[in-house]
């Protein structure tokens, strides 16, 4: 199978990296999606505009984020099956958790829909802004099964150790977006909905040709047709491995909706730079997340093979890569903040807030890439049970934090991102602590 990396042998920093990169370069390409939508929209658009599309940003991904978080269930199982040779068993996972995302997805995507405005105004969106709200959330919600078909192809592909194909068709797909965007926009003047609807299009051009081309070139891992039916036992194995990963996804989204309602509470200004400062810390974001997916797999495939000490090594090594990584970024953000969110907005006012809010949550980068890490690990290992107390406390602490730290007056819009930085303290603490308890060999047993 060309493409697949067997990270069960050979230098654990070279497999890392090596998984890692094209993962980084995926999901940069991914979140231009977000960027282009942020720079036709605050650009052209303007400032209030980019607004209404920030107000929806939480509660859209909400939906998307049960649908996710079931593809890395599926996508450890297949990575265990994998690393162990049992590739009867990787193609039967594959045909299940293809059915239990599509259900999962299609059953998020009419609430969504359906009571976009309600949601909204449950969120404290003010008139000015819902009804573009409600159009760019309904249509990005519409989308919901081309992003969840996207991320369940990848984690099949991340399963199997293959990181480079996805990239290859997520590259074509972000040229339609950005094409799409400017086309909707500026020529068509579709204002939000267009913007909504190239992002739509895009992800569903780029799952449907991913899912063509894996099948068509690796086949040891496709169904064959006796094996192309559901069964109710392995389903519910998917559903068991995913639905934490899923349900803790929601949890972060509920907390981030909460942070939204309280910023929706500020001045547009306030409320733009949270935009754009959300969108910049997505990017930042990249590298972490990459370097989950990798741990995720590698320990997947190595607990899989019966190395476990091997699987530990892994994390330990993107934990250092991840705090350079931060560094790093905390010191550009430092030096140049101003100069990138004016990048994304217009206003002094909205760009002095976004570059204030960057140096304070810039400074707890390391316990964020921790999270994530850390996460990784748990997960491959099979250990994803734990995901739901991870999103409980990041719960707690965003709602917590915000409602308390926002209405003590010298601190007033600030404690938007002090919350943040806090709570990404307390959940790193909360992943070190489970990783050092040891729970997680227990896990890896059962799977």
């Amino acid at each position: 199978m060309a493409g697949n990396i067997k990270m069960t042998e050979g230098s654990v920093t070279g497999n890392i990296v090596r998984f890692t990169l094209p993962l980084l370069a995926g999901n940069l390409l991914q979140q231009t999606y977000n960027v282009a939508d942020t720079l036709i929209v605050g650009k052209y658009l303007g400032d209030t505009t980019l607004a209404a599309v920030g107000a929806t940003g939480s509660i859209t991904y909400l939906f998307y984020a049960l649908c996710i978080g079931l593809s890395i269930g599926a996508g450890v199982l297949i990575s265990q099956h994998f690393g162990a040779g049992r590739l009867e068993r990787v193609r039967a996972d594959i045909v299940n958790s293809a059915a239990v995302t599509l259900i999962f997805a299609l059953a998020a995507t009419l609430p969504a829909v359906m009571f976009a405005r309600p949601l909204l105004k449950m969120l404290g969106v003010r008139a000015a802004l819902i009804g573009r709200s409600v159009t760019y959330m309904r249509i990005a919600s519409a989308g919901t099964v081309c992003v969840a078909a996207y991320n369940w192809i990848n984690s099949v592909m991340r399963g199997l150790g293959d990181s480079k194909t996805p990239l290859i068709f997520l590259g074509v797909s972000t040229v339609l977006n950005v094409g799409l965007d400017l086309l909707f926009v500026m020529v068509f003047g579709m204002g939000v909905g267009g913007a909504a609807f190239a992002t739509v299009l895009a992800q569903g051009v780029s799952a449907a040709s991913c899912i063509v081309y894996c099948f068509r070139t690796n086949a040891d891992i496709r169904p064959r047709g006796e094996e192309l039916h559901t069964d109710p036992v392995l389903m519910k194995k998917c559903v068991t491995f995913g639905l934490p990963i899923a349900a803790q996804n929601g949890l972060v989204c509920i907390s981030m909706i909460a942070l939204q309602s309280v910023t929706n509470g500020f001045s547009d200004s306030v409320m733009a730079a949270y935009t754009a400062s959300m969108r910049i810390e997505q990017l930042v974001q990249q590298p972490f997340i990459s370097l989950n997916a990798a741990v995720s797999a590698f320990t997947g495939q190595n607990i899989g093979a019966g190395k476990q000490e091997r699987a530990v090594s892994g994390m330990k090594s993107a934990l250092k890569i991840g705090s350079v990584f931060a560094i790093v970024m905390f010191v550009v953000f430092t030096l140049f903040g101003r100069s990138i969110v004016g990048f994304f907005v217009s206003g002094r006012r909205t760009i002095a807030i976004g570059a204030a809010a960057l140096i304070m949550t810039g400074c707890c980068y390391i316990p964020l890439g921790a999270i994530h890490i850390v996460r990784g690990f748990l997960n491959g290992t099979g250990d994803t049970g734990f995901a739901l107390v991870n999103g409980l406390t990041e719960v707690i602490c965003r709602i917590g934090f915000s409602l308390i730290l926002t209405r003590i007056a010298f601190i007033g819009w600030r404690g938007i991102w002090i919350t943040t930085s806090i709570t990404w303290v307390a959940t790193a603490a909360v992943c070190i602590i489970r990783y050092k308890r040891g729970s997680w060999r227990l896990k890896m047993l059962n799977c």
